[in-house]
């Protein structure tokens, strides 16, 4: 995500919530892929002291809201009347306008699309079940899924203003955590199409390429790196391996391995301070030269650039 798209979702999101720009921003937030926040909704009612019938038309991201207050959600053509204790979903597609009913108790976190990639395997946000579904994404939760989701967010909060070094990775699973928690909401056909060796297929080829990270010390390596290390893995011949990948992500085996070693590359530039031949030879290739070819590739700037601007930006 650009820093202007980052800047102008931002600003969106202070027209929604009536705050200014400025208080929205925490210091060192993620800028390799994608992009993540989450917010107490108490704490924003507090300070913007918000009334019932503001309009809230935020369409440019992702959104899981955990709401505990009534409220109601207006579609194009029909009102939903939220009760408390509900989990909504809001899309790009699948956009809303938000209007609370009386003081605002809860949390939401927000996300772009490309934050979700590198726990998606190549697929998108919208092939996901619950996304796909036809309807408005506003479920009513039972006691033990209530506590569930908060505690998710709960632990959002404390993951965000941590210092672990691999903290995305961690936000990407409590995120995909809520998804789950919605599908299960949706009926069984909707939720377990047939599942064709295909996917399977896909499917495990994500988990053995997901395995592999994140690397916590230059000698862990990585070991499965090409096409054809994946299909003896998998038993598979390359070639059918890389067309059903194909069929199903959009991206061939090769695209879907580098991206995944791009993204590795650059949180390490950015959390350790491993040499870049460290940072090379752990990922596999033969030379910092090799390496700084393939990341351009990735990133369009070279690994020592892009190491030098994280620290400014930081």
């Amino acid at each position: 995500m650009t820093t202007t798209a980052l800047t102008a979702l931002y600003q969106e999101l202070a027209l929604c919530i009536g705050l200014d720009l400025s208080t929205l921003l925490p210091l060192g937030i993620q800028r390799e892929v994608g992009h993540f926040n989450v917010f107490n909704m108490a704490d924003l009612w507090e300070s913007t002291q918000l009334r019932a019938g503001t309009s809230y038309p935020c369409r440019s991201f992702y959104k899981v809201s955990l709401l505990r207050s009534h409220s109601r959600a207006e579609y194009a053509n029909h009102t939903i009347d939220i009760a408390p204790d509900a989990l909504v979903f809001s899309t790009p597609k699948k956009s809303f306008q938000w209007r609370p009913a009386e003081a605002q108790q809860g949390h939401f976190c927000l996300f772009t699309a490309e934050f979700m990639l590198p726990v998606l395997g190549g697929a998108t946000l919208e092939e996901l079940p619950l996304l796909q579904a036809e309807g408005h994404l506003v479920f009513q939760l039972n006691p033990v899924e209530v506590a569930r989701a908060a505690a998710l967010f709960t632990q959002m909060h404390e993951e965000l203003s941590s210092d672990y070094a691999h903290k995305y990775d961690l936000l990407r699973a409590y995120v995909l955590e809520l998804l789950h928690l919605g599908q299960k909401r949706q009926p069984a056909t909707t939720l377990h199409p047939t599942h064709s060796a295909a996917a399977r297929l896909t499917s495990r080829f994500v988990e053995l390429l997901e395995q592999q990270f994140p690397l916590t010390t230059p000698q862990q390596g990585v070991p499965l790196r090409t096409p054809k290390d994946f299909a003896d893995q998998l038993a598979v011949h390359v070639n059918h391996l890389n067309k059903v990948l194909k069929e199903h992500t959009g991206r061939t085996t090769t695209d879907l391995i580098g991206g995944r070693l791009a993204q590795e590359a650059k949180a390490l530039l950015r959390q350790t301070d491993w040499s870049l031949w460290e940072i090379a030879d752990s990922l596999g290739f033969v030379d910092v030269a090799h390496f700084s070819h393939f990341f351009r590739r990735y990133a369009a700037v070279s690994p020592g650039a892009f190491r030098t601007l994280e620290a400014v930006l930081v």
